[in-house]
């Protein structure tokens, strides 16, 4: 197993993402601890996980809540001896299809403020515990990219880019200390789309842009993220990796 004895914090393991991801260390030997504000799905994602002979644990925490995310970052080192994973899936609110030059200041930097407090938090929780062993992975989830065409995102763009920024400064503090912060690259995920008639809209306009003519699926992204966790990885850092099936070339 790619990550047998691991401990990792999923933030927003309720969600599609999260829970893949999540689903996915713990197929391969991790200790999940999957953190967020809605019980419910948390629990979910927890029970699959331990129907199919994983370990997880579930906690409410409010990611742009400093001291809910150092307490719980806390509990989980005493309790597990350590934190080796954190990433953080935690949802952006956004605002798309207005023009830029028609959106109110809220709407455009809401989910910028989210994704850059909730990052900060959360890797800050992570990093101090991780340097204290020398080792850990930092996973973000997102990457950059040129804006679409056809297609306001309002602020969302700019949060991915604040994140990537971010990524890069924390890897290098980080790396003499060794631990990695590494991004995964994604054009979208359409199965994460609760709406089945807006996901196979979404389908159809991104998967003829890529090379493999298909959408990354949930199942790519838990076994990358598992990738990118694991020692196999151990040499990637300060770098996205890209699971844009093409729709991005590097």
């Amino acid at each position: 197993m790619l990550l047998e004895g691991k401990v990792a914090v999923v933030y927003g393991g309720g969600g599609a993402i999260g829970g893949a991801a999540a689903r996915a260390f713990a197929a391969e030997g991790a200790n999940v601890h999957l953190a967020g504000r809605t019980q419910r799905s948390l629990e979910a994602v927890a029970e699959e996980i331990r129907a199919a002979g994983g370990s997880a644990e579930t906690a409410h925490v409010d990611a742009l809540d400093e001291r809910s995310v150092d307490a719980h970052a806390d509990a989980v080192a005493a309790q597990d001896g350590g934190i080796d994973i954190s990433m953080n899936v935690i949802a952006h609110p956004y605002t798309h299809g207005t023009p830029m030059a028609e959106m109110s200041p809220d709407d455009y930097l809401r989910p910028i403020e989210v994704a850059v407090r909730t990052s900060f938090l959360t890797w800050r929780a992570a990093a101090r515990h991780m340097v204290q062993r020398s080792r850990g992975v930092i996973l973000a989830f997102g990457g950059s990219g040129d804006p679409l065409d056809d297609y306001y995102l309002g602020g969302t763009q700019v949060a991915f880019e604040a994140i990537e920024s971010m990524r890069r400064q924390l890897a290098a503090e980080l790396g003499p200390r060794g631990v990695r912060v590494v991004s995964l690259q994604t054009g979208g995920i359409p199965e994460s789309i609760g709406d089945p008639a807006m996901r196979d809209e979404i389908e159809r306009m991104t998967a003829p842009k890529t090379m493999l003519k298909r959408s990354a699926t949930l199942e790519d992204v838990g076994r990358i993220a598992a990738f990118a966790a694991s020692d196999h990885a151990r040499a990637m850092t300060a770098t996205q990796l890209n699971m844009t099936v093409g729709a991005v070339v590097d």
